[in-house]
């Protein structure tokens, strides 16, 4: 086994819906990551709790594969947090999310601790912080959590909008969590940001909240309007993070708005591709 492969305990699950979960281990004292890095998680089928109870019963019909299977995922948690969270999705013929769905508390998972990925906020050169306008569907939502635990984020910007989409009320996680952050974060800085949250739900009408596709929303100028700011190119950061189709109509609708691709640490847009 890897020097970076550590094994880790399931210390919580929480189950929002039957297709999605969240879940937190123990975190190991020599891992550090930047808020919105992801990280390879790995399960041996064989060792989970639930495939050890069938076979303690003799049941055949559902054997467990013996090998470890890895899989990208964004850290929910801050930088600091004592323990590592992760939001996932259950994909039914997935090798890997088959399989996490049936974790139980005291389980034990694989980490890779080296950490990946520049969806953080250490990208941005230029333009200088004001407006950062994080945009999410799904799991998607994950490594914005992270950086709304990090006190940098707070202080670093004036606004922050955070507009959250899914397709029913029920895959809008974490929605009590957000609604507290301006008060546990945003209170422990000077001058905070300010802390925009604008939910969007496109199969169902639900009350206070938005319902078509990110894309259209920024077309038609409808989610510049709900902020209450402006996307502009001298001022404003966009990070992206969820399903692929979405990424790339947003960052595409972005686009023809004006704003440009971050590279070399310049421009205004960000998005993330581990999927």
């Amino acid at each position: 086994m890897s020097d970076n492969i550590q094994t880790v305990t399931v210390l919580s699950k929480t189950t929002w819906t039957p297709t999605l979960f969240s879940f937190t281990v123990s975190r190991p004292d020599s891992f550090k990551f930047t808020a919105g890095q992801f990280v390879r998680l790995g399960v041996n089928p064989s060792q989970l709790k639930y495939y050890q109870q069938i076979e303690a019963n003799d049941d055949t019909s559902d054997t467990a594969l013996n090998e470890d299977i890895f899989r990208a995922y964004s850290i929910v948690s801050s930088p600091f947090d004592e323990v590592i969270e992760f939001f996932s999705i259950v994909i039914p013929d997935g090798a890997f999310t088959s399989q996490l769905q049936h974790l139980q508390v005291g389980d034990e998972l694989l980490l890779n601790t080296m950490p990946f990925g520049f969806l953080t906020l250490a990208r941005y050169q230029k333009p200088m912080p004001k407006d950062l306008w994080l945009l999410a569907t799904g799991t998607g939502l994950a490594p914005f959590l992270s950086m709304l635990q990090d006190l940098k984020t707070w202080e670093d910007y004036e606004h922050i909008v955070l507009a959250y989409s899914a397709r029913s009320t029920q895959e809008l996680a974490y929605v009590d969590k957000i609604k507290s952050l301006q008060e546990d974060f945003g209170t422990l800085v000077d001058n905070p940001a300010k802390l925009i949250f604008i939910p969007i739900v496109t199969r169902e009408p639900v009350d206070g909240a938005l319902s078509e596709r990110l894309p259209k929303l920024l077309l038609e100028g409808t989610l510049e309007k709900q902020a209450g700011i402006a996307l502009d190119i001298d001022t404003t950061h966009v990070m992206l993070c969820g399903n692929p189709e979405m990424v790339d109509d947003t960052k595409e609708a972005l686009k023809s708005l004006g704003l440009v691709m971050n590279r070399r640490g310049e421009g205004n847009i960000a998005v993330e591709n581990y999927w």
